[in-house]
């Protein structure tokens, strides 16, 4: 099972790389492809329908991954679908409200499905090479922040960013899955063979 976040705050890119979206689509799909060239079922958890073998499925699901529409400032996972016993892989910045992840997978290791969570970032999230001043603006436009001293926030935001990365690596020990971090200056590549050999690992 795949969850992709489509929300707002996924769309950021900081210079001339993929967005964190693109990024997250593209593993994602390329999961999809491998489990079903090996023979496995694949699904997307914000379908109604089961994970499923074939070429058809292939195409639903990168049809799905495609579809725009209004979206909110970030996402939160609500699979519809999570078979006993099957494995999953949520791609997120993380960055939102982290209620509905841990229910989500709280949820998820009471039906026995283990996983990793993904967490895509732009190196600019990382680093904050913002000095002087500047004006911050949410992708969605209904946040907006202008500041003349941006690196004096610089230690503030990082305190709260490897906060926030120490409470997703405490759900995941706590639920059974594994906490990968993946920057979209990094190759997909090396991406996408440390997620198949998680997923091999949960068999």
């Amino acid at each position: 099972m795949l969850w992709v976040d489509d929300a707002a705050s996924m769309r950021f890119s900081g210079g001339k790389r993929p967005s964190k979206l693109r990024r997250a689509q593209t593993l994602a799909l390329a999961l999809a492809v491998l489990a079903v060239k090996g023979g496995e079922r694949a699904g997307l958890a914000q379908l109604a329908e089961p994970p499923k073998g074939g070429r058809g499925q292939l195409i639903r699901i990168a049809d799905a991954l495609m579809e725009g529409g209004d979206v909110p400032e970030y996402g939160a996972p609500r699979p519809q679908v999570m078979p006993m016993g099957s494995r999953a892989v949520f791609l997120s910045d993380f960055l939102g409200d982290p209620g509905p992840l841990t229910d989500a997978l709280t949820s998820a290791a009471d039906r026995g499905v283990t996983g990793t969570l993904l967490q895509v970032l732009d190196p600019d999230e990382e680093a904050f090479p913002y000095d002087g001043r500047t004006v911050f603006e949410s992708m969605s436009g209904a946040v907006r922040f202008e500041t003349l001293k941006a690196d004096r926030l610089r230690e503030d935001y990082l305190e709260r960013l490897h906060a926030r990365r120490a409470q997703l690596r405490d759900l995941c020990a706590r639920t059974g899955w594994r906490f990968q971090l993946h920057h979209t200056d990094a190759s997909p590549e090396a991406a996408l063979l440390a997620l198949y050999t998680a997923l091999e690992k949960r068999r």
